[in-house]
């Protein structure tokens, strides 16, 4: 999922111009103060959020330019390992758990100081080949279940701020979507997984995770009324995390995603962005590079001005780790720096936004 070709679409001049102070930090003027890549988390917190953070993969743990800036606290407070802790990788086999791939991000960013977001308990997609053809009955799946979460959950207790437990689970209008748990167990796995990580550590947040539920629609009402179904039931819920997979120029607006995040809030739970990255449509231009910073930060104002937003990850930052182009063919460029290590005008703007300059 590694892509080299990138244009970043600006001038090195304009980087230049942007980012004058080199090496890496790329530091560049913010206000009165000095603000830039190594600050972000720092100037996070000074607004009031838990975290600037970011996702991390395996593949990218043995580049050393790379791994001093994602486990550079000032940089990002917070990761996410991105693939290490999914089902496929946990479990290859019924009742056989291994937990390296997870360890080995886990590890550098709790020696760094950093808080994790864990992820994903359940999800449709990268499943064993085990689960998806064993055509299990219900109770068998539900023990599972069951059994996976209590084994992992555990296995990182203490370790972990928040698991998204359930990951994307709704088609675009707001139903369920159709997958093993869904067809053999019933929408009721959504609460079985939830009890089953509530009752495997009592102290970590558990969140409802999914992608276009930034704005007001369907999909996001479909998502309050998983929180509200936990609820109901009695079952631990404590936030929702909007992916926010974004598209430059497409964005939602910031007004939107700020109601959006208050309608969530209005059920009790806490919000936060987990994924967010903002894809261009290549070639890249220095007008598609300033609305992707334009929507950057819109998204990030949202968090900052809503107070139980309580931080903001970013899906990688670093352009050849992104996963946009090897799934939306003809797009890319969509984290906040390039290949080369040279911070976006979304870096700038983004620190605006925590300085409270814009």
């Amino acid at each position: 999922m590694r892509s080299l070709s990138l244009a970043v679409g600006v001038s090195l001049l304009q980087l230049a111009c942007a980012f004058p102070a080199p090496p890496w930090p790329n530091t560049t003027a913010v206000g009165d103060a000095k603000a830039g890549p190594a600050d972000l988390n720092d100037l996070a917190k000074k607004a009031g959020k838990m975290y600037f953070g970011t996702a991390v993969d395996n593949p990218q743990l043995d580049d050393k330019q790379y791994t001093d800036i994602a486990f550079n606290k000032a940089v990002f407070g917070q990761v996410t390992p991105a693939n290490g802790q999914k089902y496929m990788y946990t479990e290859r086999s019924r009742g056989t758990y291994s937990f390296v791939e997870g360890d080995a991000v886990v590890d550098k960013a709790t020696a760094a100081g950093q808080l994790l977001r864990c992820h994903a308990l359940l999800w449709y997609q990268q499943l064993p080949n085990w689960l998806t053809t064993g055509n299990f009955d219900n109770a068998t799946l539900i023990t599972i279940v069951q059994e996976h979460i209590t084994a992992e959950v555990q296995h990182y207790k203490g370790k972990c701020y928040a698991w998204d437990v359930v990951n994307e689970a709704l088609n675009e209008d707001g139903t369920m979507r159709k997958n093993v748990f869904l067809d053999t167990i019933g929408p009721s796995y959504i609460p079985i997984a939830f009890a089953a990580a509530a009752a495997a550590d009592p102290d970590v947040k558990l969140y409802y995770n999914d992608y276009n539920i930034e704005n007001p629609g369907a999909k996001s009402t479909g998502a309050a009324n998983i929180v509200k179904d936990l609820q109901a039931r009695k079952i631990k819920v404590d936030g929702v995390g909007m992916q926010a997979h974004f598209i430059a120029g497409s964005s939602p607006s910031y007004d939107s995603q700020l109601q959006n995040m208050k309608n969530f809030i209005a059920l009790g739970v806490e919000v936060a962005y987990t994924e967010l990255d903002v894809r261009i449509t290549l070639p890249n231009s220095a007008e598609k590079t300033q609305q992707q910073a334009t929507d950057y930060a819109n998204a990030v104002k949202a968090c900052v001005v809503t107070e139980k937003c309580v931080g903001i990850t970013v899906w990688d930052f670093w352009d050849p780790a992104s996963w946009v182009p090897s799934t939306f063919k003809g797009t890319g460029d969509a984290t906040l720096f390039s290949a080369g290590f040279e911070a976006k005008p979304a870096v700038a703007s983004i620190a605006q936004v925590l300085q409270g300059t814009t």
